[in-house]
């Protein structure tokens, strides 16, 4: 039995109150079971309770045996002196307060419907990876829409974390947040990691006194990104080389430089090779110098669509790596990957920066931007669509992508709508 279900059954009230008592005897009534907490603490705050004709406002605490409670340490924290009910499904050992007095105890384990565990422990061990794959269909269509709500601003509340963690970083400084928010989704799934190390390496202050000169932006990211340390190339590599070597020397960059090996092209297409990512990120840098005003200030996904359409210089139209020529013209930044950038970096920023400048109006454009999205096709979107919930737009593609990978995956079906839907009592 796990603690989640005991509290969800405590906050829903899902048992047989008939003579509701303590394992004491006591009789117990519930005005008010308080608010979950999934901070450290009490797991409910504010519950409002009379025992024995006494009425308590105070904490709840829920484990599955009694005995836990000196397990964890809780009989010395004083953070659980507040606790007015220990609630456990099973009752072993009797638990008193530093004070002595014993700590009244609800034993849920005779007052559960059978059924309810059985449905229960069916859904969370199911082995699909949608464990209510079979049920889907029963679940209220209102009831699903209103999970994919939750879900999608649960992805938006952890992206825009992770942004300002970057402008702490940053010691506030939003447009090297934006750069380095940007450069790493440059990198898409493989190389993320290399693009935000470079990003970090090389200020975005650095580059823009470079922007009117596009050979002096791709020496400074491709001799940072440690792509430049090889003898032997074409003349163009050469000119690379010789323009890093004075900048690097002029700004300091060798200490925080990346290896050549960080990279990753193996099992790449072509078009993704981070050369021609790299390229392209310089081309962004160049040709548009305004761009994080640009994306604070767009109201659409069509200004960003233009925003971002960009196309690398002469010499990566026509390779994808150094010294090698394409067989063919090597295409700009298209339209699915600026759809990956708008999706991942630019909505992420709008909302971070929306919290940070209490302006709730730019959440609201934020998430009307994902609506104008078409919706990503991967393969947990057709997961969902096999269960006829198909995603319109990448509002609904990132919100099955956050159910699936929070909810679904970690079988957190009692904090999901759609599980705590089929796990109600009729």
């Amino acid at each position: 039995m796990h603690e989640s279900f005991l509290h969800y059954l405590w906050q829903f009230q899902y048992f047989d109150k008939t003579g509701l008592s303590t394992t004491e005897g006591e009789k117990i009534e519930v005005f008010k079971t308080g608010r979950l907490n999934t901070d450290a603490g009490p797991d409910f705050s504010n519950a409002n309770v009379k025992i024995d004709g006494i009425e308590w406002v105070g904490s709840v605490e829920i484990h599955t045996k009694s005995s836990v409670w000196l397990e964890h340490k809780h009989d010395i924290d004083p953070a659980y002196e507040n606790v007015v009910l220990h609630v456990v499904w099973s009752y072993d050992k009797p638990i008193y307060r530093a004070d002595k007095t014993l700590l009244p105890t609800l034993e849920l384990k005779d007052r559960v419907d059978e059924s309810l565990i059985k449905e229960y422990k069916r859904l969370v061990n199911n082995p699909a990876s949608i464990p209510c794959k079979k049920s889907f269909h029963r679940v209220a269509t209102l009831v699903k829409l209103s999970m994919l709500d939750k879900a999608l601003m649960e992805r938006m509340e952890v992206k825009s974390a992770q942004v300002m963690e970057m402008l702490k970083q940053n010691q506030g400084d939003w447009q090297e947040t934006a750069f380095q928010v940007v450069a790493r989704n440059f990198g898409f799934k493989v190389n993320h990691d290399p693009f935000l190390q470079l990003a970090k390496s090389l200020s975005h202050k650095v580059l823009m006194k470079h922007a009117d000169k596009l050979v002096q932006v791709e020496a400074l990211l491709f001799g940072q990104a440690g792509l430049l340390d090889i003898p032997v190339g074409d003349e163009y590599y050469h000119l690379l080389q010789r323009e890093y070597r004075i900048l690097s020397q002029k700004y300091n960059l060798s200490p925080k430089k990346l290896a050549r090996a960080q990279w990753r092209f193996m099992r790449l297409r072509p078009a993704n090779f981070p050369t021609i990512r790299l390229a392209q990120l310089g081309a962004l840098v160049v040709q548009r110098k305004n761009i994080f005003s640009g994306i604070f200030e767009s109201e659409a996904y069509a200004p960003l669509l233009e925003l971002f359409s960009v196309t690398q210089s002469d010499y990566w139209q026509e390779h994808y790596q150094f010294n090698r020529m394409a067989s063919q013209s090597v295409a700009g930044l298209g339209e699915s990957s600026i759809e990956n950038i708008v999706i991942n970096s630019v909505v992420p920023l709008l909302i971070a920066y929306a919290k940070y400048t209490d302006a709730q109006p730019m959440v609201e454009r934020a998430l009307n931007i994902l609506q104008q999205i078409p919706a990503e096709n991967n393969a947990i979107t057709k997961a969902w669509k096999q269960l006829d919930f198909p995603a319109a737009t990448a509002f609904d593609s990132q919100a099955q992508i956050e159910l699936y990978n929070n909810f679904c995956q970690r079988r957190n079906c009692l904090n999901c709508a759609i599980g705590a839907s089929l796990l109600k009592p009729s």
